[in-house]
């Protein structure tokens, strides 16, 4: 009988662990992440509970996380404990200002067409240094060609941000006089056009977007209160 009950108990755990692998929809994909923001921001973490030695070897053999999460590198925006996620539930994917390049793209795809994950969020995040940078750079070198590469991916979205920024509008040189407004104009205007660009780098995500079995959506983290909010 103790044998028994140790096996069901053990069972349950990788059950519990394993949870992120059942076939899931786009939305409700996307109501799982933003109810364990929920959680986070409220300070109910429960993470562990599905990150332990019975989630490992539920998921030693394989994998099905049921959504995909393009962020940034920010030491503060780790994407496992802002959604209360644990093992095997969320594919990460992390670069500075969450610009996507061959890579990135890649490695998106496997999750999307070989792991079945069924939602992709581009998320950028409140005073991202990425997008400070870009917008510090003014279109001059950095320094560094390697973070020229990444200026030189945000740079559109904050040419777009210098058309329609609300809080820029009436400014001259916005991005002097109102910098730091500014810099969260280009956060939202940066993930919105990595979201929307996405199908038009892959042929693999348009034709899961065109059939259904992708959504693919953008979002912004506050470093304040740790609310994650969609963008439309």
């Amino acid at each position: 009988m103790a044998g028994c009950l140790a096996l069901a108990v053990l069972w349950s755990a990788v059950t519990l662990a394993s949870s992120g692998g059942q076939a899931v929809t786009p939305d409700e994909a996307l109501h799982k992440l933003l109810a364990g923001n929920a959680q986070y921001a409220a300070d109910k973490l429960t993470v562990s509970e599905r990150s332990n030695a019975a989630s490992r070897t539920a998921l030693a053999k394989s994998q099905k996380p049921y959504a995909i999460i393009l962020a940034c590198s920010d030491s503060r925006v780790p994407p496992e404990l802002i959604f209360n996620k644990g093992l095997g539930e969320i594919f990460v994917v992390r670069v500075a200002g969450n610009v996507p390049d061959p890579i990135v793209i890649g490695s998106i795809e496997y999750a999307a067409e070989h792991l079945g994950s069924p939602l992709v969020m581009v998320l950028g995040h409140e005073r991202c240094g990425a997008v400070k940078a870009t917008v510090e750079s003014k279109g001059k070198s950095t320094g560094s060609a390697n973070i020229d590469a990444i200026v030189k991916g945000i740079a559109p979205a904050a040419q777009q941000a210098a058309r329609e920024c609300d809080a820029c509008r009436g400014t001259a040189k916005c991005a002097d006089s109102k910098k730091d407004d500014f810099v969260e104009c280009v956060v939202t205007a940066n993930a919105k056009r990595v979201a929307a660009n996405l199908p038009k780098q892959s042929k693999i995500l348009t034709h899961l977007v065109a059939e259904g079995k992708l959504k693919i959506v953008a979002a912004r983290y506050d470093l304040d209160d740790g609310v994650v909010s969609l963008l439309k």
